[in-house]
C-alpha cells in the first residue's frame, strides 16, 4: 500500500504539494512545526496512488513516498 509522509521539521508550508496532488489528499496540518509553519500532511493514506508528484515538487525535500 502506498504511503506519503511529510517530515514536519523540513516543511515550510508552501502548499505546492497540495496543489499538485491528483487525489487532493494533502492539506495543511492544524499543528505547527518548530519554525512556526503549518506543515503539509496526508489525511487519506488509502487514496494515495504513489504518483510522487508531491515528492517531485517539494523544494525542501520534506516528502517521502513509499510503495
Amino acid at each position: 500500500m502506498p504511503r506519503m509522509t511529510v517530515d514536519p521539521n523540513y516543511c515550510k508550508g508552501c502548499g505546492l504539494c497540495i496543489s499538485v496532488c491528483p487525489k487532493k489528499i494533502i492539506r495543511f496540518s492544524e499543528n505547527m512545526n518548530a519554525k512556526g509553519y503549518h506543515y503539509a500532511e496526508c489525511f487519506n493514506q488509502d487514496a494515495c496512488i504513489a504518483c510522487k508528484m508531491c515528492y517531485n515538487i517539494c523544494p525542501d525535500v520534506a516528502i517521502t513516498v513509499e510503495k
